[in-house]
Order: structure tokens, then C-alpha cells, then sequence
């Protein structure tokens, strides 16, 4: 579904990006973890056709280049870190600018159920009418969530989706991309800090380590003591829960971090 080959991107005072390849499959969700300044942010901005680098991106074969900007938004939503605070909208309509790719002069019944759906899966529907600017941090972060899924796109690309949810809704969104990826095939990537998280609903993990893969893999194979040790410089206690891993920080190691 997508395919990255040997990606490059510079800054003007940094190299970024050395080298990465990766895949995605139909219904699979990848968890792309590292530490501050891997260069997690700019590879998904690069899959995403924010930023032009070096390399080739794929979706189903077509060079992302090629796709002209309004079928890729239906081929692709895209959810970035930062989204603005400010937008002059209600959260329906901040919702309803998922369905641009497929609206023409109004918008038709099936963008406005597109978006109550959408709404509903978030528990967003009490907030619609009210102004994006007036609700939480977290909330405008469910926000950006719905309107992706309301571009019903076969492709999520999301920047660290979950970092302004508490504990609760962390849960409640990753299980709802699980269900959109099981349930309808998309493709799901996204950057995440919590290894937990990944190893508890990702199909596989990219572990980034100075702007090159590290590991790519199942959690269980990838996110070893030693694998986060080297990428992290921190030691963690895995301990096997209901067949997944979970880790416990311990100490820094020293020079690392």
C-alpha cells in the first residue's frame, strides 16, 4: 500500500534522514518510534507529501509525486503534531474539511454522515457546535483525529496522535485505529513516544536511531532491553503481559542520555 525506498531529507543545518525504506500493508498499523530528533516527524511528513525528499514514496505502486493534491487526500489523511488553535470554525466544520477531496459545490448527505460518524466514534458529538478555538488541547487533538477518519482515506498517517490524551482516551484512540485497520483495511503509520502503546497495539514498530532504521519488526523482536538501551540510553525492565511486553525505565545509562 505504501512503500518508502531509500529517503533522504535535509535540513540547511542538519541531515535528517539517511537512508530510510520502509512498507505498510493493507489493515497493518506501524508504530515509528525513537528518540527527540530522530527525524520521526519529518519521515512522516515526507510519506505524506508535506516535504519533497530524496528517495521515492509509493502508494500502490504510483510515485506520490505524480498523484495530483486532491485524489492523494483521498488516498491519504494525514494528522500532523501541531495543529492550530485558532481556527475559525466550529468543531463540525473543522470535521467536515476531512470530506474537501470529495465535496464539489455543497456538501451532500453523505459528507454530513461521514462526519456524525466520526464524531460518534470520538464522542465528540456535545462539542460540534461549539468553536475550535474554545476546547482543550486534548480535545482539538480528538478533533483532528475524527477529520481524518471522516476523509475515509486508506491511508492514516499521524504524528504522534495520542500525546495530548490522558491515559483513557491514549487507549480508546489506538483501539479505534486498530478497529479502522482490522474492520476496513487502512493502512495505519504513526509516530509515538509511549513503547508501551506500540507494543501493545502495533503490528510492527521502525525503531529510528540518527535518522537511519535501527530495527524493523514485530514489537516482541524489535523493542528488546538491549535494542532500547542502544536507541534510547536508557535501561528498562520487559516484563511478558498477556502475550505482549511491557517496560518499566530504570536508569539512564551513562553518556547516553
Amino acid at each position: 500500500m505504501l512503500k518508502a525506498r531509500n529517503i533522504f531529507y535535509d535540513y540547511p543545518d542538519r541531515q535528517v534522514l539517511r537512508g530510510v525504506s520502509l512498507s505498510l500493508a493493507p489493515g497493518e498499523v506501524l508504530a515509528v518510534l525513537g528518540q527527540n530528533g530522530a527525524g520521526k516527524s519529518t519521515l512522516l511528513r515526507c510519506l505524506a507529501g508535506a516535504l519533497s525528499p530524496q528517495g521515492r514514496v509509493e502508494i500502490s505502486g504510483r510515485p506520490l509525486a505524480d498523484i495530483p493534491p486532491a485524489e492523494r487526500a483521498r488516498l491519504l489523511a494525514f494528522v500532523p503534531q501541531h495543529v492550530p488553535s485558532r481556527l475559525p470554525m466550529t468543531v463540525f466544520e473543522a470535521v467536515l474539511l476531512g470530506r474537501r477531496p470529495y465535496l464539489s459545490w455543497r456538501p451532500r448527505p453523505q459528507d454530513l454522515e461521514a462526519v456524525w460518524e466520526a464524531l460518534a466514534l470520538l464522542g465528540l458529538e456535545e462539542l460540534a457546535q461549539r468553536e475550535f478555538s474554545e476546547i482543550s488541547g486534548g480535545q482539538r487533538q480528538k478533533v483532528s483525529l475524527a477529520r481524518a477518519l471522516a476523509q475515509e482515506s486508506r491511508l492514516l498517517v499521524m504524528d504522534e496522535p495520542t500525546s495530548s490524551l490522558d491515559l483513557r482516551h491514549q487507549l480508546e484512540a489506538m483501539t479505534l485505529l486498530c478497529a479502522q485497520a482490522r474492520e476496513r483495511g487502512t493502512g495505519v503509520i504513526l509516530a509515538v513516544h509511549d513503547l508501551n502503546l506500540a507494543a501493545r497495539f502495533a503490528h510492527r514498530v521502525i525503531l529510528l536511531h540518527n535518522g537511519r532504521v535501527e530495527a524493523d519488526g514485530p514489537p516482541g523482536e524489535v523493542l528488546t532491553t538491549q535494542s532500547i538501551r542502544q536507541v534510547y540510553g536508557v535501561e528498562v525492565l520487559r516484563l511478558e503481559a498477556e502475550a505482549r511486553a511491557m517496560f518499566f525505565p530504570m536508569s539512564a545509562v551513562n553518556g547516553q542520555a
